[in-house]
């Protein structure tokens, strides 16, 4: 288990050698360190966990022309070329197809122990201090202004709407990262969340003191 699951550390951290820094092999040694101290609690299958994590961001869509199998195939093949049970392989697969924020739109897809372990793991990075990090690292990727106070947040009522939205920066606040934490599937996902959220307010009050120079 070890030894695959250092192969799987040393092909991600290639592949992402030069990724954006919000989806760059650290968000993912994140993820999956958050996984595994969630899967302490919930005691799911180590290897998809451990699998699920690692690779669930291998070519994000966002970054590869909206094309949403690359990913889970990339991830199918490299686990097949190092022998991985083929039965762990679908199921990793599977999550990596159903888990991320977007696909909420679609409805209740598939599901499992394991997919609700990652997909909090991959949430969690979303929100709190790093979260907003991230979501500034992105929106200067994207050239997009930090706030616009012409510009409403919209509540997002389908995948296209969400995945083709230009809005500031603060917007996603509204439009994602405040959502998550009521949308935790552990116990221990929805303990971290409860954290992270409330940091997430503290900095938006901060955040239009200053804009309006107090």
């Amino acid at each position: 288990m070890q030894v695959a699951i250092q192969k799987t550390i040393d092909f991600v951290k290639e592949t992402l050698a030069h990724a954006e820094a919000g989806h760059d092999w650290f968000h993912i040694e994140r993820v999956f360190k958050t996984a595994q101290t969630i899967n302490q609690q919930e005691n799911g299958n180590e290897l998809v966990v451990a699998f699920a994590a690692l690779l669930h961001d291998i070519a994000d869509p966002k970054f590869n022309n909206g094309d949403e199998e690359l990913g889970p195939n990339m991830a199918a093949s490299f686990l097949a070329s190092i022998a991985v049970d083929a039965a762990v392989i679908d199921h990793v697969k599977l999550i990596i197809q159903n888990m991320s924020f977007k696909n909420s739109f679609d409805g209740a897809g598939f599901t499992s122990k394991e997919m609700q372990i990652v997909q909090d793991a991959d949430r969690l990075d979303a929100i709190g201090a790093i979260g907003i990090a991230r979501a500034f690292t992105y929106g200067g990727f994207k050239n997009r202004v930090l706030y616009d106070p012409a510009i409403r947040p919209e509540a997002h009522l389908t995948k296209e709407s969400y995945k083709n939205t230009t809005a500031p920066t603060i917007n996603h606040f509204y439009e994602k990262l405040l959502l998550l934490k009521d949308m935790m599937n552990t116990e221990s996902g929805k303990t971290i969340a409860a954290e992270r959220h409330h940091f997430m307010l503290q900095y938006l009050d901060q955040f239009y003191k200053e804009w309006e120079g107090k």
